[in-house]
């Protein structure tokens, strides 16, 4: 699988409170950005899989909206976290 607990640990680790703080925006805006970009990989050799790219549009849907709620509560944590993933914007 390509998302293992270790995985995640690590992404709360590096950009939440730490590693059993899942609640972050910012650990889950990295979470969904590692999926997005992990489905969009599966979509490029996969054309026609309709179910996968569904899931990748709800994906980016959720990050988009945590990122805006970020920004409405603290601008600067948004922008340092679109810096530090290289998101768009």
């Amino acid at each position: 699988m390509y998302l293992t607990s270790d995985k995640k640990k690590e992404f709360f680790a590096k950009h939440g409170k730490g590693e059993s703080d899942t609640g972050t925006a910012e650990g889950q805006i990295a979470l969904f950005s590692f999926r997005i970009a992990h489905l969009t990989e599966h979509l490029k050799k996969n054309r026609k899989d309709y179910s996968t790219q569904r899931a990748l549009i709800s994906l980016v849907g959720k990050r988009r909206r945590l990122l805006d709620y970020l920004k409405d509560r603290d601008i600067e944590r948004y922008r340092a976290i679109i810096k530090e993933l290289n998101l768009r914007k």
